[in-house]
């Protein structure tokens, strides 16, 4: 690397720490960025990178991924591999003290979406299970608190230490449908990432529960949203209930409040489910969906 630099130290969301570890794949391939693009794999880095994170979110302190914007396409692609997994992470709750609510909310929805994908992702194992089922617990318990009560020290370290475990289960599961959809709405719409996940995450649980209805009636336990007596069709439905209801409390727009406009938005609908479908998570999902569906979901997500 020019400047004989030994290291990378990344402080920020996700967006300072994936440039970062960009860096030091290109530092050690040459290329461009989309040369690494999934199917591809970035397996090699040119120095360490450390990652201090500022928002309880994204988890990429902890992921072998990572999502770089292409400015010739406006594609989010998806970057994998053992070179954008991180040397070590400094994992300090402090730091999110000072996030405004509105950051607090779509980064903690960013993290329980991380947590609910990697448990029902077809990818899902034991050790990621471990992590998505504590991360999914604690996010929930403490997600409407810290939006309320930003200084909240208690349930700062929790968001922190929820957000960071979710991290560790989508690096070893994978996300699914709705990590696919977003990143093209914020590549065109420019929604931040946490957002844009929070806008898509209850209607795509709508849409996959029929085919991982075990599975996301496990997640509805998990959060205390349905007791062990009650069957999977109804803890399932109090958990597309539940995801709807925090939306509305959080005040999560949908892309037509956020100011989408709506001609724009439809008439790029074919692109951004090509965009989706080509980084691969659709087909982590327990209902992997066609093109004219992830089209129809980006539909009714609109309004």
């Amino acid at each position: 690397m020019a400047g004989r630099h030994d290291g990378l130290l990344a402080i920020g969301g996700g967006s300072p720490i994936d440039t970062a570890k960009a860096m030091s794949i290109l530092a050690a391939g040459g290329e461009e960025m989309r040369s690494y693009k999934v199917p591809a794999s970035a397996d090699r880095r040119a120095v360490p990178v450390v990652c201090v994170p500022t928002t309880a979110g994204t988890g990429s302190e902890v992921t072998r991924f990572c999502v770089i914007t292409d400015p010739a396409t406006d594609e989010k692609m998806l970057i994998a591999g053992l070179g954008a997994l991180p040397s070590a992470a400094i994992i300090d709750y402090e730091l999110t003290l000072s996030m405004p609510m509105r950051l607090t909310a779509d980064t903690g929805i960013d993290a329980l979406t991380h947590a609910i994908e990697a448990f029902v992702s077809k990818r899902a194992n034991s050790m990621s299970d471990l992590y998505a089922l504590s991360a999914m617990k604690i996010l929930w318990a403490n997600l409407r608190i810290v939006c309320a009560e930003p200084g909240n020290h208690a349930a700062r370290e929790a968001m922190m230490w929820g957000a960071t475990q979710a991290g560790l289960a989508f690096s070893n599961a994978s996300v699914a449908l709705v990590h696919g959809m977003s990143r093209p709405i914020g590549a065109f719409f420019h929604v931040p990432h946490g957002l844009s996940n929070a806008m898509l995450l209850p209607v795509v649980t709508a849409f996959s529960a029929d085919a991982g209805r075990e599975r996301y009636a496990i997640c509805a336990r998990q959060m205390g949203l349905a007791s062990p007596e009650e069957g999977d069709q109804l803890a399932v439905a109090r958990l597309i209930e539940a995801l709807t209801q925090v939306n509305i409390d959080l005040e999560v727009p949908s892309p037509a409040r956020y100011g989408i406009p709506r001609e724009r938005y439809f008439a790029l609908l074919e692109t951004m489910a090509d965009q989706a479908l080509a980084s691969g998570s659709p087909g982590n999902n327990p209902r992997v969906p066609t093109r004219e569906e992830i089209m129809a979901l980006y539909r009714a997500a609109y309004d």
